[in-house]
């Protein structure tokens, strides 16, 4: 069985390290990480990716998550693609939902299982 993968956007390489290990350890899933939108967009366009967690704001250049859930959602071929925010703060996460993304989580809680259960739907197990 091929694990299912996720796209791991704009994180800092720790939070990085947290989300692929929660993700491995509890769904078998391969997490594949992209710094810029440009780089995302591209994986994206070449499929198999379950879902996309993306970072409030860039660690490598701080460009903001919210404007490429919005990017991607605007784009008829990858408005479809699985999207939550990675945020502590609540006005982000709302900010996310209200342009097509699904209930994201915090930083606060990776691994633990708040962040568990928001990608249980995507990932199984």
């Amino acid at each position: 069985m091929t694990a299912k993968r996720v796209l791991s956007v704009g994180q800092c390489r720790a939070d990085h390290s947290g989300i692929s290990w929660a993700l491995r350890s509890e769904f078998d899933a391969e997490v594949v990480a992209a710094s810029s939108a440009d780089e995302a967009e591209k994986l994206l366009r070449g499929g198999g990716f379950a879902l996309v967690l993306v970072n409030r704001v860039f660690d490598r250049d701080g460009s903001s998550g919210l404007d490429f859930i919005r990017r991607l959602k605007a784009d008829a071929a990858l408005a479809g693609q699985p999207v939550l925010l990675v945020s502590n703060y609540a006005d982000a996460q709302k900010a996310a939902e209200q342009a097509g993304a699904a209930p994201g989580f915090g930083k606060d809680v990776l691994g633990r299982p708040e962040m568990l259960e928001r990608v249980r739907p995507y990932l199984g197990g």
